[in-house]
């Protein structure tokens, strides 16, 4: 017996072709393995869809993926979406861009944006995003994925962000992570809430940003929520112009 436990030199016995085809298996999984990880290569998460390539059956593919997950080389992150576990990793993802590939049209935001440019001055453990889509949450061994709902006229104020490695993800401006924590939030707009938050780094905000998009703030639960943070900042304009 081998180090992989197939026989060698063994005596003919009608046990051995089963013998001979579980150490073939054996060694196309490892092959197909190592096919993955060429597929992949730095790719921080993938689809199912990357393995479809040829005249391939997806009920096989669904099969090795279930084996290599018990087997501990990957991680399915949701259905259909997963990435390498360590050691085969060749980079941490990052948990923005994973973010965005658990659910598309889909951008990170609230506290989750607000922490990333320095706004609040807490570690936030769960990544939050919004979407048009349904809310949704999610517990992976990358960490924990909650989903917001919001209108479809407020999906915007985003921008594609460098998130270092290579890696990229659409994220809330700080100005749009603010006007959706407030839109979210029961009671966001009161000063309590807003002195809770321990804001910082006001000075940074685009003030101007509030003035062209007029239309977000009609809202007048949004429209105490900036006054309220102006006053917090030391801005003591009004908002005649809004």
């Amino acid at each position: 017996m081998d180090t992989h436990g197939c026989v060698r030199d063994a005596p003919y016995d009608y046990g051995i072709d089963s013998i001979a085809i579980s150490c073939h298996l054996w060694y196309l999984i490892r092959m197909e393995f190592s096919e993955l990880l060429e597929i992949i290569g730095a790719e921080p998460v993938f689809e199912t869809g990357m393995l479809l390539a040829g005249d391939i059956n997806p009920a096989d593919i669904r099969r090795q993926l279930s084996r290599w997950k018990q087997a501990g080389k990957i991680y399915q992150l949701r259905r259909g979406l997963y990435c390498l576990a360590p050691p085969f990793q060749k980079g941490n993802p990052h948990p923005f861009l994973v973010a965005n590939r658990m659910l598309p049209a889909s951008y990170v935001s609230l506290q989750s944006a607000l922490a990333y440019y320095g706004m609040i001055p807490e570690h936030v453990p769960v990544t939050t995003s919004v979407t048009t889509s349904r809310p949704g949450y999610w517990a992976t061994p990358l960490g924990m994925f909650d989903f917001r709902h919001i209108q479809v006229d407020l999906l915007e104020g985003y921008q594609w962000v460098d998130l270092g490695n290579k890696q990229h993800a659409y994220v809330a401006s700080p100005e749009k992570a603010l006007l959706d924590l407030v839109y979210l939030q029961p009671g966001g707009d009161s000063f309590d809430y807003l002195i809770e938050l321990r804001l910082q780094n006001l000075d940074r905000l685009d003030w101007q940003f509030f003035e062209r998009n007029a239309r977000w703030i009609k809202k007048p639960k949004l429209t105490r929520a900036i006054q309220a943070i102006r006053k917090l900042a030391g801005e003591e304009e009004a908002f005649e112009r809004l």
